[in-house]
This record gives C-alpha cells, sequence and structure tokens, in this order.
C-alpha cells in the first residue's frame, strides 16, 4: 500500500475508532509501529486533532473537532456546493456563522485552478438572492441546540405588546425573507408560538425545574398539524388571480397549502391559526384586487375594518 493511500485510510480509521493505540494501528495495516508514529505526526500536521494519553491505559484519542476523511466530488457538484453555501453570504447572522465561512474558504482554496477560475466567471452570473436585515439576531446557535437536544430556554422578548421574560423550548429555526424564526412551545401561553429571532434580547438554559415536553417527533414539517386544535385553528378560503399567486409564493407557509391551476391563478385553503387573522387580514389587503377572500367571515370582517380606517384616515 502506497503511503499516501495509507494516509488517507488511516485517517478514516482514526475517524471510526476515536480511541486507540499505536501497536493496534501497525497490527491493522501491517506496519511497524515507529511508521505509524510517523503517520500520525502527518496527519496531525494536516489538522486531525489527534493528542495522547500516557499510562497503562493509554493511548491516541481524536478530539470532538474532528477531521472527516476526503470526499472526492465531481466538478459539477463542487461547484453546486460552492454556490450553495455562497449565497449564505446574504445572512448576516448564522447558526454556523464563522464554520460556514471556514469551510468555504478551504473549499475555494482547495480547488484546481481551473475550477477556481470558473466560480469566478460565475459569481456575479448566478445568485440566490435574499434580502439583507440588519436586525441583530444573537441566538441562533442556542436554539437549534435546544431544538435538537429537548432543553427548556429562557428567553426575554419584546413584540407589540412590550418586552416579556418566556420559557421556551424550540422545535427548530428557519430563515424566510432574510429574517430568522423559531417555532417553539410557549410554556406561558401553553401553546406552539412562532418567534421572531431578532426579538429575542436574551437567551439562555432554564435553570428550573420545569420539566421539557417530549417533542422529538415534532419538527419543521409537522409542528402544526402536531399541536392542531379545533379550538385555535380556522378554516380559510381565498381565490387568487395570476399576480396574487405570484405574491403568495414568495411568503413561506406551512399553511395554508397554495394550489395552482393551470391558467396560473390559484386558491389557498387550509387551517390557520386564529392569533394569526390579522396579519392575514393586512396581507390580503395588501394584495387589492388579486385575492378574494371567501371565508372565514372573521377574516372578511377584519379586513372591513381596516378599509374602514383608511377611509376615515384619508377621507
Amino acid at each position: 500500500m502506497s503511503k499516501s493511500k495509507r494516509l488517507i485510510e488511516l485517517m478514516m480509521t482514526v475517524n471510526r475508532m476515536r480511541k486507540f493505540t499505536v501497536k493496534e494501528l501497525a497490527h491493522e495495516f501491517g506496519v511497524s509501529t515507529r511508521t505509524i508514529l510517523r503517520d500520525l505526526q502527518e496527519l496531525s500536521e494536516l489538522g486531525v486533532p489527534l493528542y495522547s494519553e500516557v499510562g497503562p491505559h493509554g493511548g491516541y484519542q481524536v478530539l470532538k473537532e474532528r477531521v472527516l476523511p476526503p470526499i472526492a466530488f465531481t466538478e459539477e457538484e463542487a461547484v453546486a456546493i460552492f454556490f450553495a453555501s455562497h449565497a449564505l453570504r446574504h445572512y448576516l447572522y448564522l447558526p454556523f456563522e464563522t464554520e460556514a465561512s471556514s469551510a468555504l474558504s478551504k473549499f475555494y482554496f482547495y480547488m484546481p485552478g481551473d475550477v477556481r477560475d470558473r466560480i469566478d466567471q460565475m459569481k456575479n452570473r448566478v445568485d440566490i438572492f435574499t434580502p439583507e436585515r440588519q436586525s441583530k439576531v444573537s441566538y441562533l446557535s442556542i436554539l437549534l441546540e435546544a431544538s435538537i437536544h429537548q432543553k427548556v430556554l429562557l428567553i426575554e422578548y419584546e413584540s407589540r405588546e412590550g418586552k416579556s421574560s418566556r420559557q421556551i423550548q424550540p422545535i427548530g429555526i428557519y430563515a424566510s425573507n432574510g429574517l430568522w424564526y423559531c417555532p417553539a412551545y410557549c410554556f406561558l401561553r401553553a401553546e406552539l408560538r412562532l418567534f421572531r429571532c431578532d426579538r429575542m434580547k436574551s437567551a439562555e438554559y432554564d435553570t428550573s425545574e420545569l420539566k421539557p415536553m417530549d417533542l422529538r417527533d415534532v419538527h419543521l414539517e409537522n409542528r402544526d398539524a402536531f399541536f392542531q386544535t379545533k379550538e385555535e385553528y380556522i378554516g380559510i378560503n381565498v381565490d387568487l388571480s395570476r399576480e396574487g399567486v405570484q405574491r403568495c409564493e414568495s411568503e413561506l407557509w406551512p399553511t395554508p397549502k397554495l394550489h395552482i391551476y393551470e391558467d396560473g391563478t390559484g386558491l389557498l385553503d387550509g387551517q390557520v391559526r386564529k392569533v394569526d387573522l390579522p396579519f392575514f387580514a393586512k396581507f390580503f389587503m395588501g394584495l387589492g384586487d388579486e385575492a378574494t377572500v371567501k371565508e372565514p367571515a372573521e377574516l372578511i370582517e377584519r379586513m372591513k375594518q381596516i378599509l374602514c380606517r383608511l377611509m376615515d384616515k384619508y377621507k
């Protein structure tokens, strides 16, 4: 086995084993312990985070921040991955901001020169545009970790009603139109709520004796169905023109669902939260003649109230 091939296989082996001795590796690769020691030194210089432990039960161990083994990409795959990551530059805040920037730099640096030239030529000709927001978002990482490990957070939240302290259990985070959102179970309201991450003024792990809910099977795609109750949700039905369909396609809603007909017109229907009716009233008012709300009556009445206030304001 050539040295280069042995180093690659050795990197994959130590990442898999995490803890090992020099003798174990020497036996597995059929080389001397001196050769393995030299190879481990080279891996360490390449960035594999190894440390040694002395004593009868000692050996080598890979730190938590382990280096993944090499992966071969085709040129088209490499370009696609680069631009998928490159598009994240529009977000000033990411849950893995530093790591994403470092990974993209490494990815670009180690590409062949002709592939880098191709990417440079494409940078100003392809993009996945996202509006840049200036609002500070400081707690994406802890929100994501809490959603994965089923932890309760204590947050300070600023809404239209003012500031309040909340104990929440995040389900995940997602970005839409440049803004970050966190659907979470709110223990204060005893229901699922959607929080704007830039409105969180602080977030830390809750140290009270409040027991987390078992939300292991709840995620971003099924959260509404999991928490839905007849008292909290109401049916909505809206006819849309072709322009209305295009406007609604730019919105990221799990519900209601957008159905598009062959002529380009469409229909919005499904269950929405009653507490979100003020938002939908303003949204459909903004669409003007491009949307016709058929139900619920409560939504239509809210839109009429907005119209009356506008008439009084501009009469």
